[in-house]
């Protein structure tokens, strides 16, 4: 075991080198309860804050599945998008402190391993018959559904359309030459405004940099190989570097994170981002009085496509005592009625039927569901995609400062050997 688990340790997408303790506010040192088959442990990242935040939905599907099944105890821990992937290496160090399910986007390396548990072995068959097949097929390695995706999203364009406005735009770009003569008009514009806001920083610079490359008619794998050194990856790097340097984007965007983008534009600061379903639950919290409007992502020819992603939850089998108090709670939180409240609050896309049904009224569901015939996925069935995801939060930015985009291409191809 001890041996998988190293094997794993460098498979997963490292964000630094430091190992993070785990937070206070969950679990992380070994108590009586790691061996207690009714105590699951609940790993999962932080999608919004707030008081009806990340924290407070789960809180609120722990206690309604507490009430239905009071024997079982389940501790919650959230982290940070930034801080996760080193805390899921940390505890795979010491199994008595690895989650018992674990909310993240990549999970093949775990299944490669032969650390989880199926999704059968998990999920009742009325669950998974719920899930859209698509997103199942994206859970699922060599015929063996691994886990249980949890929602989607995918990438549209938000533009500010004061500014549109005032810089005399009258349509959203289609192409990349359209993006950069409209983020110039807006970035003339004085005052502090910048024309596009490109996030290359280490929260999720795979997110912005796919955009790009899907857009260029790239791809991150073919078949079960992936392919990250090819001509079109490079012309959607290469478009990157160059609307950077065409001085039209926030300051630093190498160093710059999604939601620090998120928010200058939600404050009018930034012309156009590309934004994810929650975007439109935070303009209404934050700034409602904001005018803005969605497009579909520019690309190179101007044909549509965009970035879809999926993340998931997966259970850890360790000794295999957890199996059936896992098994509940899964069970119970993919209910129509817990699932769809939990989505909508956290304004995703559902992945169930169930949901999508319920959820049809829905502004998210409604402008986002419209973008996936179109999305390209991140191959996350594929174990060495964890190791590749790392790499380009790591190495992207730099092509901002001057990196040779083929250069920085190659090095990322290496984490994938």
């Amino acid at each position: 075991m001890k041996r998988r688990l190293q094997r794993t340790l460098t498979g997963v997408a490292v964000l630094t080198a430091a190992v993070l303790a785990a937070s206070s506010c969950g679990f992380g040192s070994k108590s009586s309860d790691d061996n207690d088959p009714n105590t699951i442990k609940l790993l999962v990242p932080s999608y919004s804050d707030g008081a009806h935040g990340t924290k407070a939905l789960w809180d609120g599907v722990i206690a309604g599945f507490k009430t239905k099944n009071p024997d079982i105890k389940v501790d919650l821990q959230i982290e940070s998008w930034n801080s996760i992937n080193d805390v899921v290496r940390t505890k795979l160090q010491s199994q008595s402190t690895t989650p018992d399910i674990l909310n993240i986007d990549a999970y093949s390396t775990f299944a490669k391993d032969k650390l989880l548990y199926t999704a059968k072995e998990i999920a009742s068959d009325s669950t998974l018959a719920d899930v859209q097949p698509a997103f199942a097929q994206n859970a699922t390695i060599d015929g063996t559904q691994w886990a249980l995706p949890l929602f989607a999203s995918t990438r549209t364009l938000f533009y500010n359309s004061e500014l549109f406005e005032k810089a005399g735009i009258t349509t959203p770009p289609k192409t990349w030459a359209e993006l950069t003569d409209d983020a110039k008009k807006i970035q003339a514009l004085g005052g502090g405004v910048s024309g596009y806001g490109l996030p290359l920083g280490s929260e999720e610079a795979q997110g912005e940099t796919s955009i790009w490359t899907f857009g260029a008619g790239g791809n991150w794998s073919d078949g079960s190989n992936l392919t990250i050194d090819n001509p079109q990856n490079l012309s959607g790097v290469k478009a990157m570097q160059a609307i950077a340097d065409a001085g039209v984007t926030q300051p630093n965007p190498g160093a710059t994170d999604r939601k620090d983008v998120i928010n200058s534009f939600i404050q009018g600061k930034i012309g156009m981002i590309e934004g994810l379903p929650p975007v439109i639950g935070m303009i209404s919290e934050k700034n409602p009085a904001l005018k803005y409007a969605t497009a579909p992502s520019p690309t190179e020819t101007g044909a549509p496509v965009t970035l879809g992603v999926a993340d998931h939850l997966m259970a850890f089998k360790k000794d295999g005592k957890k199996q059936d108090a896992i098994k509940k709670f899964i069970d119970y939180f993919f209910t129509a009625d817990v699932y769809s409240d939990f989505v909508k609050n956290e304004h995703f896309i559902p992945i169930t039927k169930s949901a999508v049904s319920a959820l049809a009224d829905d502004p998210v569901t409604k402008i986002f569901s419209a973008t996936l015939p179109v999305a390209k996925f991140y191959p996350s069935n594929n174990p060495k995609w964890g190791a590749v995801q790392g790499a380009i939060k790591q190495q992207m930015g730099t092509i901002a400062q001057g990196a040779n985009p083929a250069d920085v291409l190659k090095k990322i191809s290496q984490a994938a050997s």
